[in-house]
């Protein structure tokens, strides 16, 4: 059983609708105040926003609705509701309250936003201006080099390491131009890394930058295995890893860590906050403004880069949307997954 196996077949409704619960564990009590809607979230209800911010904060902890004790950052009243920054486990999340105290959001949707990625997200041919409007915005060298920034157990991550995989198994002269660079933070003794989707992650992240470092010829057979089901220790057997190797590697901070750090670091300077995120010649670039999540997309943005075009930017590769989460194939006959995890 795969470990994100149940995002597999995400669509894009999914997608916004799992918006509303990602920020805090909040599911069981608002299914249960949705079914008595004569019930308010919480006693005693009133006051000005900071009050009922804090009321809301202890709520979530005396409920223990979230994996670690909330603690309230800021609040302020935004479209007629009153939105709260909340810090749980080091991370900070907006939710936001109804004044009447009847409805308690983890997260909310801009209509505005909402509307432009469902339009630039749609995995279709961009119209030709689109294609023009891009490649004219694209920073040019001899050498271009496009990272994408993934998490290891992000699906839509997944999905790009799949992409980029495909292209470098296809067109194997791209691989040199092409680069993982993996999202995170280092914890303040510098001994182990952290990631969006927490411990488990964190560490695959590392075993992947470990690989990549250390046993280079070896990374892309791992992560092909690996974006099948998940199944870390039977593909460093099956690819030929030497487990001791990378086990040293990941415990040892002054490797593993560090190799991280020097990702992590990239990800700062450039802003990365969603994974992926493509930077082209140290550019944020759009992969759905040549075709969306597919190995001729990824190729058509590394080739834009060139100065002059080397003739394998003529070659097509695959314009089939890559399967997100884990997949025993490239694609799939569902939704893709035209999204990001942040």
């Amino acid at each position: 059983m795969s470990k994100l196996s149940f995002l597999q077949d995400l669509n894009k409704n999914t997608i916004f609708a799992s918006l509303a619960v990602i920020a805090i564990v909040v599911v069981a009590g608002l299914i249960y105040f949705n079914s008595n809607p004569s019930l308010s979230l919480f006693s005693g209800f009133g006051g000005s926003k900071d009050v009922i911010a804090q009321k809301a904060i202890d709520y979530i902890n005396d409920n223990q609705l979230a994996s670690a004790p909330a603690t309230l950052v800021s609040s302020s009243e935004e479209s007629g509701i009153i939105k709260i920054k909340i810090e749980i486990d080091g991370n900070e999340f907006d939710s936001y309250i109804t004044k009447d105290g009847k409805l308690l959001f983890p997260q909310a949707i801009v209509m505005g936003e909402a509307e432009e990625v469902a339009s630039n997200n749609t995995g279709t041919e961009p119209t030709e201006e689109q294609k023009q409007q891009a490649l004219a915005e694209i920073q040019k060298n001899d050498n271009p080099i496009l990272q994408a920034y993934v998490v290891s157990m992000c699906p839509f991550g997944i999905q790009m390491q799949r992409i980029v995989d495909e292209v470098v198994k296809t067109q194997p002269e791209l691989e040199k131009h092409i680069q993982l660079v993996y999202m995170g933070s280092v914890s303040s003794d510098g001994t182990k890394t952290t990631a969006m989707h927490g411990d488990e992650e964190a560490t695959e992240n590392v075993r992947q930058i470990c690989i990549r470092e250390e046993q280079s010829d070896k990374f892309w057979p791992y992560l092909s295995c690996y974006m099948k089901e998940g199944d870390d220790k039977g593909c460093e057997s099956l690819t030929g890893v030497n487990s001791s190797e990378l086990n040293t590697c990941v415990s040892t901070p002054s490797r593993g860590v560090a190799y991280a750090k020097k990702d992590f670091d990239l990800t700062e300077k450039f802003g990365v906050t969603g994974s992926p995120t493509l930077i082209l010649n140290e550019k944020e670039v759009s992969e759905f403004n040549f075709g969306g999540r597919t190995a001729e997309a990824i190729k058509s943005v590394v080739c834009a880069g060139f100065n002059s075009q080397p003739g394998f930017c003529e070659n097509t590769l695959s314009t089939d949307q890559a399967a997100a989460s884990f997949s025993p194939t490239y694609s799939t006959s569902g939704a893709s997954g035209d999204a990001n995890c942040e």
